[in-house]
């Protein structure tokens, strides 16, 4: 996945976002308590009420962005991504088993522990209303194909939005081998559209994480004021299951390395530390991508075409972490609010996860763009994600960290469980005719 470096001013120093986020926290609480946190004067309700339009702005863009990105990933990655045959096959099917675990051990710990009945979490805004969609597959299967190309777009439709950047990606992709063959560059040109488009919506995203510091200071200002700090128990509890959650997805890891290739765990953990905890601390996958594809070649051992093929290819599609978080962000707000998700309701959430994780850019907080699908998918209300703002920013290092181990993991299974060769680097160069210098 292409993504334009987010642009820095060179003239001064820029906190990292994360501590921004913190600076924020440590004044929203401030701000609430000097509101009286839970004990306010009625007559600074709407003051204090006003605080949250910020974070409402940063909503509205998310949704509005949620839909284009989806859409530009998935016909960028049919356009640009050059996977051999066999080799594709069987890295579709560890990218698919690896982030359908991943989802299953999601919604499995979110319905065992019960996270958003640790606490009362209630928002204001009457727009913050539950309509929860009953799951009718056979009207699924009759709305899946939108009345118009555009419309979902408009209504962000994620089932129908999946179908159009499908039925376009796979088209697009068979023009383009089509040509190749043919020894036409025709589809150079909409390649390099779609591809301009995709970078602007990144850039974009990026203008709008930055807005993110004052979107938490606004939100977590007003529920302290307004409910003290009961809210954030259940949030607490969000937080133990999601980190439940991907330790239990890195010991599948583990073991998936232990049993389909030739790395040990232990050599696995420590040839990819500096990649984990570059993923960590830079919450970007895209950042981490070099030092992944380096640390798996050098440190670990496996074969250039297996690396590049898990760290630089898979990493496009493979955001584990990311599709796990959605899917019990989901449940946590259902649970939040009585609702109870029926099995056929969080496949439907399966569904729409698996294809959000792959829009998801590999930048900071972008899982909060296509976050906004997921919940539409079922009908919860997206105005919840605002209270998620206030520990995604850790949450977001954590399930980073699991999409580069999930990386890592596909480089290796597709490593096979034979180790390279000591002379394997040299073989082509001793192959290669001598030229004259």
């Amino acid at each position: 996945m292409t993504n334009p470096e987010p642009s820095s001013d060179r003239r001064g120093i820029r906190l990292p976002l994360y501590l921004q986020i913190l600076i924020a926290l440590v004044f929203a609480v401030g701000v609430g308590i000097w509101f009286g946190a839970g004990t306010y004067d009625p007559a600074h309700e709407a003051l204090i009420n006003n605080l949250a339009i910020p974070c409402e702005l940063v909503l509205k863009a998310l949704r509005a962005l949620a839909t284009p990105l989806i859409l530009l990933a998935v016909l960028h990655a049919f356009l640009t991504t050059d996977i051999p045959g066999t080799a594709g096959r069987k890295l579709t099917w560890l990218l698919l088993t690896n982030t359908l675990m991943a989802i299953l051990i999601g919604l499995l710990v979110a319905n065992v522990l019960q996270p958003g009945t640790w606490g009362q979490v209630t928002l204001t805004s009457s727009s913050a209303e539950a309509t929860t969609k009953s799951f009718d597959p056979w009207q699924l299967l009759r709305d899946t194909v939108p009345e118009s190309v555009l419309k979902p777009l408009v209504n962000n439709d994620v089932i129908q939005l999946i179908f159009v950047a499908l039925a376009f990606g796979i088209a697009l992709r068979a023009i383009k081998s089509t040509q190749i063959a043919r020894g036409h560059a025709d589809y150079l040109s909409i390649q390099h559209i779609i591809t301009t488009l995709f970078e602007a919506v990144i850039r974009i995203l990026h203008w709008i994480i930055l807005l993110v510091p004052i979107a938490v200071f606004g939100i977590v200002a007003r529920t302290i004021a307004l409910k003290g700090f009961a809210p954030f128990q259940a949030l607490g509890g969000l937080v133990v299951a999601v980190l439940v959650a991907l330790c239990l997805q890195a010991l599948y890891y583990l073991l998936r390395v232990r049993l389909g290739s030739w790395v040990s765990p232990g050599r696995f953990l420590r040839g990819g530390s500096d990649a984990l905890f570059t993923a960590f601390s830079t919450a970007s996958s895209t950042v981490t991508m070099p030092i992944t594809f380096e640390a798996l070649l050098e440190k670990v051992g496996l074969r250039e075409s297996s690396a590049s093929l898990g760290a630089l290819v898979g990493s496009n599609f493979n955001n584990d972490g990311t599709a796990l978080y959605e899917a019990m962000a989901a449940l946590f707000v259902a649970q939040i609010l009585g609702i109870k998700l029926a099995l056929p309701q969080q496949l439907l959430v399966v569904l729409t996860s698996i294809f959000a994780s792959v829009g998801a850019a590999g930048i900071p907080e972008a899982g909060l763009v296509t976050m906004t699908l997921v919940f539409s998918s079922v009908g919860l209300p997206t105005e919840y994600i605002a209270l998620l703002i206030t520990v995604d920013w850790f949450l977001d290092r954590c399930r980073t960290a699991i999409n580069v181990m999930g990386d890592m993991t596909v480089s290796c299974l597709l490593d096979g469980k034979q180790p390279k060769l000591a002379a394997e680097p040299f073989i082509e160069e001793a192959l290669a005719p001598e030229t004259e210098v």
